[in-house]
């Protein structure tokens, strides 16, 4: 079993009113990452995923893409210190 990591992304593009929260919720429980999600008031759409580092770092390459009617056009990510989220939520905007 690898190191819990934790990542906060910022992704930019067209990321609001196309299924993304609810789509990286259900990518999040696919990959067993723990951490929250919500769109922000300036378009974006902010995320922090928590798990075993390939997880996450499969979670941040899904990230750059989205669902399928989404236009990624940037994801910044900074890592973070991992604080044993186990499940994931949409949180509301913020």
């Amino acid at each position: 079993m690898s190191e819990r990591v934790a990542r906060r992304l910022r992704i930019h593009g067209r990321v609001q009113g196309v299924w993304y929260r609810e789509s990286m919720r259900q990518e999040a429980e696919r990959l067993g990452i723990g951490g929250w999600v919500r769109n922000r008031l300036d378009g974006t759409v902010e995320a922090v995923v928590e798990g075993e580092a390939p997880a996450v770092d499969a979670m941040t390459r899904w990230a750059e893409r989205g669902p399928r009617d989404a236009e990624v056009t940037r994801v910044d990510a900074a890592d973070e210190p991992a604080e044993n989220r186990m499940q994931f939520e949409k949180r509301p905007t913020g």
